[in-house]
């Protein structure tokens, strides 16, 4: 088992000093035939990044947008203007609010450094630092407590798991470690992974393109396959768990996670095979009360029209293209966290978590 924290692969970093130095994103779009690193200067350039999915996952996407606030408000160092200061300060966060609508993480990185600038009596510089220490934060944190949650996943297997997983929760998509990867790689580090299976998740390919890129950097023993192959090979007994991530877990324990999910989900009820998800305290939405209530990202149809610059269906068909889907929480076997494993029901026992720490 991982005794430390281990960051082989990272979507985000600070170079330079806090006034003069800028954050660079990992351009995920690209991977993994190049590994492109991009400069954000600025709040907007971190908005952007977020929007057009430079970088992507419930965990990293709140991370950057900490780093933007920090970016946005270094521009007003010097004007100490109350006033004007916090009215800029609500734009950005507006601003990068909107960049996408279904992972909770986002708001709530929002909503902790709102909280900081609005109890701040120090000068506009100070301000700056303080945000940046507290992206600093938001990142370590989320590493330390993915580390976590791969020690409470992996000791629900037994030596030899065969594990599928959906789209991409590992270093790409989170601080450094990963969420359902982490458990994964933690189930590997302990000797009991025998393979992961790795659904290439239609339409973006993260899992084709990021989670199999992952499990190579990493070492761990992997096979690709298409979406459709999965009920194959449950049905084949070659599937004894499926894990995947989420961008918000509800109140009565419903799931919104990459479009697919759901249908895993079906099929591990009718298989037998356990579901879990693995959800950081971040992305557990105790406000929301149902899985109806989520709003589900629409993403543009050129996403499932093209791979890449390539178009494969023809000019003029109708496209719909949900980014996320929502398992009912009657579907889900447990919820794992950095602060234990939830089961049913889950109305009380993620109060309980929440309420633990």
């Amino acid at each position: 088992m991982d005794t430390q924290l281990e960051r082989r692969v990272v979507p985000i970093r600070w170079i330079g000093n806090v006034i003069h130095g800028h954050l660079e994103m990992l351009d995920q779009r690209l991977l993994p035939v190049s590994e492109v690193w991009h400069r954000m200067a600025t709040a907007e350039d971190v908005a952007a990044g977020i929007r057009d999915m430079v970088i992507r996952g419930a965990p990293a996407i709140g991370i950057a947008a900490a780093y933007g606030l920090a970016l946005g408000m270094r521009e007003y160092v010097g004007r100490d203007q109350g006033e004007q200061v916090a009215s800029e300060f609500e734009r950005l966060a507006l601003m990068l609010a909107k960049t996408r609508p279904t992972a909770v993480n986002l708001f709530w990185a929002i909503e902790r450094c709102q909280m900081l600038a609005a109890s701040f009596e120090g000068s506009s510089r100070e301000l700056v630092v303080a945000l940046f220490a507290e992206a600093d934060a938001i990142l370590h944190e989320d590493c330390e407590n993915n580390l976590r949650m791969g020690r409470f996943g992996a000791e629900l297997f037994n030596p030899g798991a065969r594990i599928l997983t959906h789209c991409n929760t590992g270093g790409l998509a989170t601080g450094g470690y990963g969420t359902a990867l982490g458990i994964i790689r933690a189930c590997h580090a302990a000797g009991k992974l025998a393979h992961v299976w790795v659904d290439e998740t239609r339409p973006y390919l993260q899992g084709a393109r990021l989670t199999a890129w992952e499990c190579l950097q990493e070492g761990l023993p992997a096979t690709l396959i298409t979406d459709n192959m999965a009920a194959h090979f449950m049905k084949l007994g070659q599937v004894d768990a499926v894990i995947v991530g989420t961008d918000r877990v509800v109140a009565n324990g419903d799931v919104a996670n990459k479009i697919g999910t759901y249908g895993l989900a079906v099929l591990c009820k009718h298989h037998a095979i356990p579901f879990y998800v693995a959800a950081p305290i971040s992305t557990i939405d105790l406000a929301t009360a149902h899985g109806d209530d989520i709003v589900i990202e629409q993403r543009p149809a050129q996403e499932v029209t093209h791979i890449g610059d390539r178009r494969l269906a023809p000019e003029g068909i109708g496209v719909a293209h949900p980014a996320f889907d929502v398992t009912p929480a009657d579907l889900v076997t447990a919820i794992i966290t950095e602060l234990g494993v939830a089961r049913a029901p889950y109305a009380k026992s993620l109060v309980e978590l929440i309420e633990s720490a």
